[in-house]
Formats: C-alpha cells, sequence, structure tokens
C-alpha cells in the first residue's frame, strides 16, 4: 500500500464535505450518457463538481480500495481556480482540499 493512501482519503472525505457544505452535492446521479463524456472533466456533460462527486471521488476510492496505482500527477486545483473565479470565497474551502491533493499526488515525484 502507497504511504500516502491514509492522507489521501482523509483529503477525499474533506472535499465531499465542502462540497456538502456548499450545497455542491447532488442526491440523484447524472444519467450514463453525462457519466461516460470523453471530455477533461466531462465539461461538455457535468458541472464541475458533479465530475467531482460522480467521476472524481468514486475512481479516487476505488483506487484506495483496490490498492491500485496513484495517478502520476494532479491538476485539478487549476481547474477548480477557473471554474470558481467568481466565487473565490465560496470555494475556498473545496480548491484548499484540491490543492492539498495536489500536493500528495506530486508528493510521490
Amino acid at each position: 500500500m502507497d504511504a500516502r493512501f491514509p492522507a489521501i482519503a482523509e483529503q477525499l472525505l474533506l472535499i465531499e464535505r465542502e462540497l456538502r457544505v456548499q450545497g455542491w452535492w447532488d442526491e440523484a446521479s447524472p444519467s450514463p450518457e453525462a457519466l461516460s463524456s470523453v471530455e477533461p472533466f466531462s465539461v461538455d456533460t457535468l458541472d464541475f463538481h458533479q465530475w467531482l462527486q460522480w467521476i472524481f471521488l468514486v475512481r479516487m476510492k476505488h483506487i484506495l480500495e483496490q490498492d491500485l496505482p496513484l495517478p502520476n500527477a494532479s491538476g485539478i486545483l487549476e481547474m477548480a481556480e477557473m471554474v470558481y473565479a467568481d466565487r473565490p470565497l465560496e470555494s475556498l474551502g473545496l480548491r484548499n482540499a484540491l490543492k492539498k491533493f495536489d500536493q500528495l499526488i506530486a508528493d510521490a515525484r
């Protein structure tokens, strides 16, 4: 098991918490078509918070549960900064959690 797994698991919980706190957590899943987008961050079918909830968190939890290799890089904070440029205070907690996630992934290099 990668030594970063516990810290990454904690960050995933913090990301989920921030999505819930801000009201960006959806109870109903998007359609299978929306979830099958091949575009980065599913920008053509999902809002960024939906991508975080239904794609990113699900994939990362699967990686941790199955003891699979972590990604080599992560640039999620950059996308969040673009998406939430007009809501800097509202998105601060989420952006901080994503920044820490990016740092944890980068630590392996």
